[in-house]
């Protein structure tokens, strides 16, 4: 019983402990997260306090700057000065008018007038005349000059002399409508020295506090620097901060400690979770910001962190900004072979190496996918776009593979008129696409005729748009012959259409449609009409080429088949060619489309084989029921070595038991030599070119049916 109750004891003991400990903790972790609220609380009032004297010293230097290059305006910009200056009395009337002021005039205490050739007119400090190229040096040429181009505008700057830091604002005396020419126009200066009376108004106007001027600034005082004609600060106005938070933070310190301490658990409990929710707040909202304008595989600016920096940089000083955008090449190859998790290695290690090979660009950006963005000075941007094209065509090692990827670079400079972030990566864009058009790995600068060339690609998207509404793209027929007898066998629609302005090129109205997403209702058309005219033609095969971008589509099946049930055409008789780039594209979605039309009684064909990169496993696993030679293997026949491909190409057709056709057959020898390899058809100039319906009846169908009519009435004699 005792030793029950030890045990029951014991145990209680170590509850009580377990649970002062917890509280212990909570109440210290607690009173942590208050005190460094309260810290953070401190920090950030004296931070906004300071950014509050910043701006109201800026406001001050610019309202300084303002008042006296105003002053110079209405001085200098006008009819009687300028008329006045050129004349024999012209120093006097600047004294009477100018000089005497100075003396006690609120806005400048020194005034100068230099004439065209720089020569100093006049020169007044207080209204007495002193020595103004010994005070004041080469600031003044060099302010007369840019004033002489700067028009009605005014130009300022700080100019230190031995007496101090004078404020200078000069302007180019001229009549107020008339524009006189370069070269003949005298100079106005006014200058006020920033004197300690000088700052102290300007210290009381804008509620600084302890404002004054000085050489160099202290890294304990806040400061801004006053900039010279040359754009570099010759003096900074400092004042110290007031820190509003550290000094509330001081006073509050003691009963905030007493607070802590004393406060019952419940209170604590409530502190720290408003504490809690509020912290939890401050980084969900810098997580979220970090997340929205940064990539998460890379870590780099996203296209949303772009357009915010390329947004800082229209407004910040330095060299003109420009734009690379960058694309992969060869990277969707990698994600196919390799998988996914291979490519954003791959990712990563092309982020890393372009921090290293630019580690002095404005902004390295990743928009998503293989595609970076490049932000620099515009004189940089050539040399390091041609250097990141030789960086990432080295190899990268992930995993212990050898991966080879290469890049396509287009470059945009910040469009002085239209000066907008969409606009500057609409033309890197442009450029972008030109370069991976014209052969990819290249670096193509963004130029007015690829806007040109965007306009003419929109118009004939749009005539290619309404022929297919009005079906003005019709199929040609091209013959399929039997290679022994050279009896028709088939025909292949080929799609071609020919507008008003002249016939365009399968390969450009195809590609457009594709990239428009016309190809689907285009595909349908020519089914449709292919069928449509072939029907009629008994036990005449129908060949129709696929592209790769119909056969992604889900419903591509459900389409043909409802064309062949609706036309009553036998599916056997209809053979669809798609190429090699659909075993690489959407492998899994054509292995679908395929076995679902096959199943019907529709054949397939590998169209081009010989030019892509088909694998034997590719071949025997979509169960290929055609093969059809490219032309560039007929082509080479002449050639001993191209004799050999076609051979070999030809015996792997005979393994995999897959009956041949061959494109492209233009001559009687090659006709000769492609029967004896083992095609059982051919299909090229030769036999027939494209041609319509009529000219294929005209050509074969009724050369057909009269040698089937003179048979029949042989055999009736015969048999008569």
């Amino acid at each position: 019983m005792e030793l029950l109750s030890n045990t029951r004891a014991s145990s209680e003991k170590r509850r009580v402990a377990l649970v002062t400990l917890f509280f212990t903790c909570v109440i210290g972790l607690i009173a942590g997260l208050v005190f460094t609220a309260v810290i953070n609380m401190r920090d950030q009032a004296d931070h906004i306090d300071d950014a509050r004297a910043s701006r109201a010293v800026t406001a001050a230097i610019r309202s300084f700057q303002a008042r006296i290059s105003s002053t110079v305006r209405d001085n200098a910009v006008w009819d009687d000065a300028f008329k006045n200056i050129g004349s024999a009395d012209a120093a006097n009337w600047v004294y009477q008018n100018w000089g005497k002021t100075s003396e006690d005039y609120p806005l400048y205490d020194v005034v100068v007038v230099l004439t065209p050739n720089r020569t100093i007119l006049g020169a007044f400090k207080k209204g007495a005349e002193f020595n103004a190229a010994s005070d004041f040096g080469q600031s003044l040429t060099q302010l007369a000059a840019r004033a002489s181009t700067s028009g009605k505008r005014p130009v300022t700057a700080f100019v230190p002399t031995a007496e101090g830091i004078y404020l200078v604002s000069a302007g180019a005396i001229r009549p107020f409508s008339d524009n006189p020419p370069e070269g003949t126009l005298s100079t106005l200066f006014f200058a006020k020295r920033l004197t300690p009376e000088v700052i102290g108004q300007l210290d009381d106007t804008f509620d600084i506090g302890g404002l004054r001027i000085t050489a160099s600034p202290d890294r304990h005082l806040l400061s801004m620097p006053l900039l010279g004609d040359s754009g570099r600060a010759v003096a900074y106005l400092e004042w110290p901060r007031r820190t509003p938070g550290s000094q509330t933070f001081d006073g509050v310190y003691r009963s905030l400690l007493l607070a802590g301490v004393l406060f019952i658990s419940f209170i604590l409990a409530i502190i720290a979770t408003a504490v809690a929710i509020i912290r939890s707040l401050q980084r969900d909202a810098v997580s979220a910001t970090f997340r929205a304008t940064h990539d998460g595989l890379t870590g780099l600016l996203n296209r949303a962190g772009l357009l915010d920096g390329i947004d800082t940089a229209k407004i910040s000083s330095g060299e003109q900004p420009a734009l690379a955008l960058i694309d992969l090449d060869g990277f969707k190859e990698v994600n196919d072979a390799w998988g996914h998790a291979i490519g954003d290695e791959l990712i990563k290690l092309v982020a890393q190496r372009l921090k290293e090979n630019l580690p002095h660009a404005r902004m390295i950006c990743r928009l998503g996918g293989d595609e970076f963005a490049l932000v620099d000075d515009a004189n940089d941007i050539g040399a390091n776009s041609a250097a990141l094209i030789q960086a990432l065509h080295e190899p990268f090692r992930i995993g212990g593979r050898t991966i080879e990827v290469g890049a396509s670079i287009g470059t945009a400079l910040f469009p002085s008129d239209n000066p907008d972030g969409f606009e500057l990566l609409r033309r890197a864009d442009m450029a972008l696409y030109e370069a991976k058009e014209s052969g990819r790995g290249r670096v193509v600068n963004y130029r007015t005729a690829l806007d040109f060339q965007r306009h003419q690609r929109t118009e004939m998207e749009a005539k290619l748009r309404l022929a297919i509404d009005r079906r003005e793209v019709r199929p040609a027929f091209q013959p399929l012959v039997d290679a022994k007898t050279g009896s028709l066998r088939g025909v292949e629609a080929l799609a071609r259409w020919t507008p008003e302005t002249g016939p365009v090129s399968p390969d450009v109205f195809i590609a457009v449609a594709e990239r428009a997403g016309l190809i689907d209702e285009l595909g349908r058309q020519i089914v449709e009409m292919a069928v449509e005219v072939v029907s009629p033609w008994n036990n005449v095969g129908l060949s129709i080429n696929v592209s790769p971008v119909q056969l992604r589509n889900p419903d591509f099946a459900a389409l043909v088949q409802t064309i062949l049930d609706a036309k009553q055409f036998d599916p056997n008789r209809l053979t669809l060619e798609i190429t090699e780039g659909v075993l690489m594209s959407n492998p899994e979605q054509a292995k679908r489309t395929i076995a679902r039309l096959k199943a019907i009684g529709v054949k397939f064909a590998l169209d081009d084989f010989g030019c892509g990169y088909a694998s034997i496993g590719a071949l025997r696993e979509f169960g290929f029921d055609r093969m059809k030679v490219d032309r560039s293997l007929v082509t080479a026949l002449k050639d001993k070595k191209g004799a050999g491909v076609l051979s070999a190409t030809l015996s792997l057709a005979k393994a995999l038991d897959i009956p041949v056709t061959a494109e492209g057959v233009e001559t009687q020898e090659q006709a000769d030599i492609l029967t004896r390899s083992g095609c059982d058809q051919l299909q090229g100039y030769l036999v027939g070119r494209p041609m319509g319906s009529k000219q294929v009846e005209e050509a074969f169908l009724n050369s057909i049916a009269s040698r089937q009519r003179r048979a029949t009435a042989n055999k009736r004699k015969q048999t008569g």
